[in-house]
């Protein structure tokens, strides 16, 4: 990834999104993510977390409040500044795939780096070493049809860290597929943010949203709550310590 260690990858400053009529879908959040985390944005429908994706994601501007993104001031930036941002710096994963029916997994992720100003030989290359990163360099040449739902969705991964971005936003990654496929896809993401991936997980699932180290939960457009786990070695030693001191009363 290109952005330094532990610079602020999303940077947001009382945010908020009105929408016309007066709907309030963002009422003042404030959120900070750094390079290398691991983070699921939970809440049920209407909570805002789709309207933070869209923020995030620069695909919509704030009614008010600052973003940053990649260290950029969104609200500098012209419209096709945002288009320039996103193909360089976001990634992007949704719960439909999108892929390109009838175009072979490689060429589906090589589309990822169409407006990087790489040969087309460049760009398969580099699809090939995607697609070999989720453990799919067995079906370069498959076609979405042919394809299992876990396999489309890690093409769809394969195709957004292509280029190396600062930041991979999953929109419900694991929404469309059975309970094994979920279960791959989330090993996956742990895999990319082991590796240094700056990762954004949205998502209404409790359970999905439980095994990510940060947690940011939202509510009427507001973060009501933002925890992180213990790292395994802090979880090892306080139990460790327990079972040799005891469990203090």
């Amino acid at each position: 990834m290109s952005t330094l260690q532990n610079q602020a990858v999303i940077e947001l400053e009382k945010v908020t999104k009105v929408y016309p009529g007066g709907v309030t879908a963002l009422g003042g959040v404030d959120l900070v993510v750094r390079t290398g985390e691991l983070v699921g944005i939970v809440g049920p429908s209407g909570s805002g977390k789709s309207t933070l994706l869209h923020i995030i994601g620069t695909l919509d501007r704030p009614s008010s409040g600052s973003v940053a993104i990649a260290g950029h001031d969104v609200a500098t930036l012209s419209d096709r500044e945002l288009s320039g941002l996103r193909a360089q710096h976001v990634g992007f994963v949704f719960q439909a795939f999108h892929l390109v029916p009838g175009v072979s997994a490689r060429d589906n992720v090589a589309e990822g780096l169409l407006y990087s100003g790489l040969s087309r030989a460049t760009r398969r290359r580099a699809a090939v070493a995607a697609l070999e990163r989720v453990g799919l360099g067995d079906r370069l040449n498959h076609r979405p049809h042919e394809l299992s739902g876990g396999q489309k969705q890690r093409v769809a991964i394969a195709r957004a860290v292509v280029g190396e971005p600062d930041l991979l936003l999953a929109d419900e990654p694991t929404g469309a597929l059975d309970s094994a496929s979920g279960e791959a896809v989330m090993d996956l993401l742990h895999d990319l943010g082991r590796e240094g991936a700056t990762i954004v997980v949205i998502t209404h699932d409790g359970e999905i949203a439980r095994q990510l180290p940060r947690q940011v939960r939202v509510r009427d457009g507001l973060v009501v709550a933002d925890t992180r786990l213990e790292s395994t070695a802090q979880a090892t030693r306080r139990t460790v310590t327990t079972a040799v001191l005891g469990d203090p009363a």
